[in-house]
């Protein structure tokens, strides 16, 4: 059964990239490298992985990191952290109780 990698990336202008790959390995040289121009990372490099998880469902995969994209870079710090409790409480989204 194949592997399905959620991945976030630590780039040099302190922003992160988060990204969905078959491929840890490959797309990390991919994004080392340059290899895709008009990349998000590419003018953004180095960059360092700071964070995968991986899943064996692709359509898990790609949720998740839709998921992860729209939150804010305390939150994905905490997520990279393993601060898994403190995520409920950096959420974007106010409710009053």
């Amino acid at each position: 059964m194949k592997n399905y990698f959620v991945y976030i990336l630590l780039c040099a202008d302190k922003t992160y990239y988060t990204g969905v790959t078959s491929n840890l390995e490959l797309r990390l040289i991919q994004h080392k490298s340059g290899f895709y121009s008009d990349s998000y990372t590419y003018n953004r490099r180095p960059v360092k992985l700071v964070f995968s998880e991986v899943f064996r469902d692709i359509l898990q995969a790609i949720k998740f990191e839709k998921k992860i994209k729209k939150w804010s870079s305390h939150k994905k710090e905490a997520l990279i952290k393993g601060e898994y409790g403190m995520l409920p409480r950096l959420s974007k989204k106010k409710f009053n109780r």
